[in-house]
């Protein structure tokens, strides 16, 4: 088997969208695994620990470098595995250069700005990598399920209906058209988990009581709304994905293969960019050359007798 993160581009490109004016969820399986199957399990394990030293090293490249700042939105159904994905993914990697945000539900601050505003807060600085756990995308997926909570927002009457999703996405496509013109590679995940594996996952957690905590009786009511969560991240993903902010839409199933493409798909980015460790020239060589020649010039320490 070759190594899977060797040819990132072949492991992620798969379900990498860049134009959504033809796509279609259905067209997605969410057991996929590429051309990997179970029994290449322990070694597709092994490769992901390769991939995570690559990714380890290539960010130190992006710290240094300092010009670029890559942004990873994940969003999916509950369960689905995106705090496993995180953690696994990025466990290798400096965190002094990598920031995790969670977005819950939103609070009287936040409330009373635009929609954008609490996620334009915690963008990565360059030199960084910024992972978005939820994110903007919460109003165009929970929030139009649940158009219920647009009481809250003290929006203006106008734009409703269908022709404030629109809106909504043409701001979401502006807004990341923004951070790619000012050198933030934005990169959108949707971990793409079964209604199957989400129930076994479910009762997974209510009959273990070490996982007892993750589990949330509302998480199971939604699973009602299941038809129409699938319809709003289709929508979503067809009306903003663009060769910028491209959308992954990754199977989610298998969380072995899961995580294979997740690092793929950011290692292929940080690899879109060619970066390099700055070169030191002019004054600074010279100042390097006076430090190292006065290093060299003191004398050793006197042994203690």
């Amino acid at each position: 088997m070759k190594h899977p993160l060797h040819e990132s581009r072949q492991v992620s490109r798969p379900y990498r969208i860049t134009n959504g004016t033809k796509f279609r969820l259905r067209d997605y399986d969410p057991g996929d695994t590429g051309k990997l199957t179970a029994g290449d399990k322990p070694r597709a394990i092994e490769a992901l620990r390769t991939g995570i030293e690559l990714l380890a090293e290539m960010q130190d490249r992006l710290y240094a470098q300092d010009r670029y700042a890559v942004l990873v939105v994940i969003q999916a159904m509950d369960a689905a595995g995106k705090d496993s994905a995180i953690k696994h993914v990025m466990s290798g990697v400096n965190p002094q250069s990598v920031e995790v945000s969670s977005f819950k539900q939103p609070n009287s601050e936040e409330l009373d700005h635009d929609f954008l505003w609490r996620c334009a807060k915690r963008l990565p600085e360059r030199g960084h990598i910024g992972i978005f756990n939820r994110s903007y995308y919460e109003e165009v997926l929970v929030v139009r399920v649940h158009p219920e909570i647009l009481a809250s927002q003290k929006l203006p009457d106008e734009p409703s209906g269908q022709k404030l999703w629109e809106q909504r996405y043409k701001d979401i496509r502006g807004f990341e058209r923004h951070l790619a013109n000012n050198g933030t590679m934005v990169r959108k995940i949707f971990l793409n988990v079964s209604r199957d594996e989400q129930k076994k996952r479910f009762l997974e957690r209510l009959n273990d009581p070490q996982k007892n905590w993750k589990f949330s009786a509302a998480d199971v009511a939604e699973r009602g709304c299941w038809k129409d969560y699938m319809q709003a991240y289709e929508d979503a993903i067809r009306e903003t994905a663009t060769p910028d902010a491209p959308w992954y839409v990754v199977p989610a199933d298998n969380k072995w293969y899961t995580r294979i493409v997740v690092a793929s798909a950011i290692i292929d980015t940080l690899a879109s960019l060619d970066l390099e460790y700055p070169k030191v020239t002019g004054q600074k060589l010279k100042d390097f050359a006076a430090a190292k020649k006065a290093l060299l010039a003191e004398g050793k320490p006197a042994r203690k007798r």
